[in-house]
């Protein structure tokens, strides 16, 4: 049924209006409504209100110059205004007293406004911003440029000016810029009611996200997708239809992209009802969530398929259940069990799980093993939040890992681990590292002074390994507890005459991990070579790893070092090689111990002379071997390690350069993660992973911090446009590590 009354909206932010109003992010500092009775054909009041906006640490002005010179409003005026909540307060208190209130008896109304922005860029997504609850009769609405085109039939309308031109009506001059605006439309309007149109079917604004399940076989329309990057990690489907709030997302929407990791990277897509609402989206490119500024692009409905859809029948059984929200359980043990998890979420009174154990799905590999994920459905936000509260509590000896998840993640995670294709190795027939190695050109090289320094426990080291045990053999001891370690994380010790020291180093991806893995791997058993040996397992620091490698000594090189190795390196670098290729190449590579020092050149040399003679009583470490007393050079060369790094396929080495490390110089002392974070906003693979902050010994921050990028090329983007930039009134340098 039709209204009785148009309700006329008009805003003005700080920044950009007109054509562009709503594209900068700006707050809303002029808001003006004008009440018309489409029965009588009349306008009945007409109210204007300047909005004080938040304040800005970073401006002491409020209006741009911009919306100066558009609007012609003053600085001390909107200054002096009220904030937006008590502005809407009056805009509620004006219904009641025209009548048209609708949860006060009143008559029946609809808002009108001069094409989308005015609610869908700028009134949803400020209250959104500043946690103002709409009422319900701002999510509908007509859209003034589409009603004169359908009655009028004519494309060539692209403003309010146009429509007065078409209609041969006068414009108004002489009252202000936002209420000018308004009686302009009702002079469109008061013409549109006299010549018989009639205001049906308004636009709709969805309040929340609805949940959908996408298939393989659903057809997307391409122009009704964008990509999403630089999402904070965390973000869950709602923060990210949060940040599109006024568009319409179309059901189950939003797919969180993630790694061939399975971890998310920061980018998501999201499909919207139209076309229409996809450019508006594009318009939100740069927009922020907290801190960081989210990049939006054009994407494809294949993108949104591949990521999306899902063909697994057990994850639709699940995501048909209907509940609100779904939590994911990362790193849960493999023996973990339903009831287990219910135990694990009863510890939080109010956290129940939607339908028992049959609101749980586990994730398995093609031959049944646990992936060690799982999803939880939850029945309300209020529990999701409870049960976020449980991040990182133990469950057995392992910490559990608690998000927010989606349809699509669910959907996504489900068609990696039952992919035949999946990567993941068995644990018991682990494959040849590298089947074979690219060109040496091509690999990732990594400075030992980068590897061996910091305080944080987030390594071990095993003692007693066989002397033939190769990077396969490691793994397969660890077993589980090998998916905690980095990139290149695994270095093998070798003696100075290039005989295994029965040693070996892995940095792991945290602290926890490091120890969770000490816990359950230390005093176990190695079989190789049809023997079986015990293997101790030691957390440690990268310090720790330094001072063993150098067996305790100063590490500053003490002659200059060829141009190829890094100008900080105290240790020859080697690119890595295969373990296989390590033994054979060991006696090229490694000088016979009484060979003379003093005919080797750097050339034939791979090692680096001590600064200082080696002490006379000096002991080695039990797992070293001893150079005989004669004859004995005067500088003791130091033990080399190589690292190569866990398996992966020779695809993924050829098509990715893999990690690549910064190094960042000149922090604040009291600098945090989180402002490295929003130092490198707009860089996805920048995580709180993959951040070091470094200190000297005695736990001083030293200025420095060490950041893991994914791909080089990101690394490189970042220094070309992050380098000298500033965090607080220091200046940074980035360098390539």
């Amino acid at each position: 049924m039709m209204s009785s009354h148009i309700l006329v909206i008009f805003c003005a932010t700080a920044g950009k209006n007109g054509e562009e109003l709503g594209v900068d992010e700006e707050q809303i500092v002029l808001f003006v409504y004008l009440l018309f009775d489409i029965t009588n054909c009349k306008v009945v009041a007409v109210q204007q209100h300047y909005v004080k906006p938040q304040p800005n640490e970073l401006s002491e002005t409020v209006l741009t110059e911009d919306c100066k010179q558009e609007t012609g409003l003053q600085e001390e005026t909107i200054k002096n205004s009220q904030p937006m909540e008590h502005v809407l307060d009056e805009f509620d208190r004006f219904l009641s007293s025209k009548g048209v209130h609708p949860e006060h008896g009143g008559k029946t109304f609809c808002i009108l406004t001069d094409g989308q922005a005015h609610l869908r860029q700028c009134l949803h997504p400020e209250a959104s911003n500043k946690n103002i609850t709409l009422p319900t009769y701002f999510h509908k609405f007509y859209d003034l440029r589409k009603e004169f085109k359908k009655f009028y039939k004519t494309d060539n309308i692209t403003n309010i000016k146009a429509m007065l031109d078409y209609l041969g009506i006068q414009e108004v001059h002489s009252v202000e810029y936002g209420v000018r605006q308004c009686q302009e439309m009702a002079s469109v309007l008061h013409r549109l009611v006299n010549d018989g149109h009639s205001f049906s079917d308004p636009e709709v604004i969805n309040e929340r996200l609805e949940p959908g399940i996408c298939s393989k076989t659903d057809v997307v329309d391409d122009e009704t997708v964008v990509r999403a990057r630089g999402l904070p990690w965390q973000s869950s489907d709602q923060d990210i239809a949060r940040f599109f709030k006024g568009l319409n997302i179309a059901k189950g929407g939003v797919a969180l992209c993630l790694s061939p990791q399975g971890r998310r990277n920061g980018e998501a897509l999201v499909r919207f009802d139209t076309e229409e609402h996809r450019d508006l989206a594009l318009k939100r490119h740069k927009h922020h969530i907290g801190q960081r500024y989210i990049e939006v692009y054009k994407a494809t409905g294949k993108d949104f398929v591949n990521v999306a859809g899902g063909t697994n029948t057990e994850a639709q059984a699940f995501l048909s259940r209907g509940g609100e929200v779904i939590i994911r359980m990362r790193g849960l043990p493999f023996t973990a069990t339903a009831q287990q998890v219910l135990e694990f979420f009863a510890r939080e009174p109010s956290v129940n799980v939607l339908d028992g154990e049959e609101g749980i799905l586990f994730v398995h590999y093609p031959d049944g093993r646990s992936t060690g994920d799982a999803f939880v459905m939850l029945s309300s936000e209020e529990e999701a939040t409870a049960a976020l509260k449980k991040h990182r509590e133990i469950m057995g000896t392992r910490y559990i890992e608690i998000f927010k998840s989606t349809t699509a993640e669910v959907q996504q995670v489900l068609n990696r681990s039952m992919d035949p294709r999946n990567p993941e190795p068995p644990e018991t027939t682990l494959p040849p590292l590298i089947a074979q190695l690219p060109p040496q050109a091509q690999l990732p090289y990594i400075p030992q002074n980068l590897i061996t320094s910091g305080t944080r426990r987030d390594c071990i080291r095993l003692r007693n390994l066989p002397a033939g045990a190769q990077v396969t053999d490691i793994l397969t001891f660890l077993g589980e507890y090998s998916q905690f370690i980095i990139y290149q994380g695994v270095h093998m010790v070798y003696t100075a005459q290039g005989e295994p020291s029965g040693e070996a180093f892995i940095q792991m991806d945290s602290e926890e991990s490091a120890q969770l893995t000490t816990l359950n791997r230390s005093k176990r058993q190695m079989t190789f070579a049809q023997k079986k040996r015990i293997i101790d397992v030691i957390q440690c620091s990268g310090e720790d790893m330094n001072l063993v490698l150098t067996n305790g000594l100063p590490t500053t090189p003490a002659i200059p070092q060829p141009a190829a190795i890094h100008a900080h390196a105290p240790i020859l670098q080697r690119q890595m090689i295969t373990p296989s290729n390590l033994i054979s190449a060991a006696p090229t590579l490694i000088p016979n111990h009484t060979s003379s020092l003093s005919s080797l050149t750097h050339a034939s040399l791979p090692l680096a002379p001590l600064p200082q003679p080696f002490p006379a009583t000096a002991a080695f470490p039990p797992t070293m071997t001893a150079i005989p007393a004669a004859p004995r050079p005067t500088y003791l060369p130091q033990i080399v390690y190589w690292y190569p790094s866990p398996p992966m396929s020779p695809q993924t080495l050829l098509t990715h350069t893999g990690p690549c490390v910064l190094l960042m110089r000149g922090l604040p002392a009291n600098v945090t993660v989180q402002d490295i974070l929003n130092f490198f906003q707009g860089f996805p693979e920048v995580t709180p992973e993959g951040i070091q902050l470094q200190v000297f010994p005695d736990g001083r921050p030293s200025g420095d911090a060490i950041i893991t990028f994914l791909t080089r090329p990101e690394a490189e983007r970042a220094i070309a446009q992050r380098g000298k930039h500033t965090i607080g009134q220091n200046v940074i340098e980035l360098f390539m590590a």
